[in-house]
Parts: C-alpha cells; structure tokens; sequence
C-alpha cells in the first residue's frame, strides 16, 4: 500500500486529501502514476488535466516525473509553487 497526499486545488478537484492505493503493476514512474490516476474519475481527470505541471514527492523528497515509484511509501502531489 502505497499513501497518497494531495494538497491545494489537487485535493479540492480530486475530492479528498490522501488515500491508501495498492498501485498496479503498470506504474512504475510518477509519469504513469499521474496518467493511471487521470483514468479514476472525474475529479482526477480534472485534477490532472496538466499533469506537466503537478509536483511530487516521494517519501517527502521533490522528484522528476521519470522517478520509479516502486518502494514508495507516501507520494505527495503539489500544484505549481507560486509566491511573492
């Protein structure tokens, strides 16, 4: 089981703030992380519509979308940074 956490309008759009998911096979990246969670729904479509431009982490460390996800225990999934 691998948890999830998604923060900002990542969580309003998907509709709800972390889950547990055993992730399938199929994703070994964040990249087919973000693609396998587009397919789930509505509010991840939504959520995910650019997934360019959502940030991650693993295990609390930002990542690239080509980093493997296997052995991850929590993925954090971030809008874009903006500040001033």
């Amino acid at each position: 089981m691998t948890k999830l956490i998604y923060f900002a309008w990542v969580r309003e759009r998907i509709g709800k703030s972390d889950e547990e998911i055993d992730l399938p096979a199929s994703v070994q990246t964040v990249a087919d992380l973000l693609l396998w969670l587009k397919s789930r729904g509505e509010g991840y479509e939504a959520a995910l519509e650019h997934p360019q431009v959502i940030r991650v982490a693993i295990d609390q460390e930002h990542v690239s979308h080509r980093e493997p996800v296997a052995g991850a225990r929590e993925i954090a999934l971030f809008p874009p940074m903006t500040g001033g």
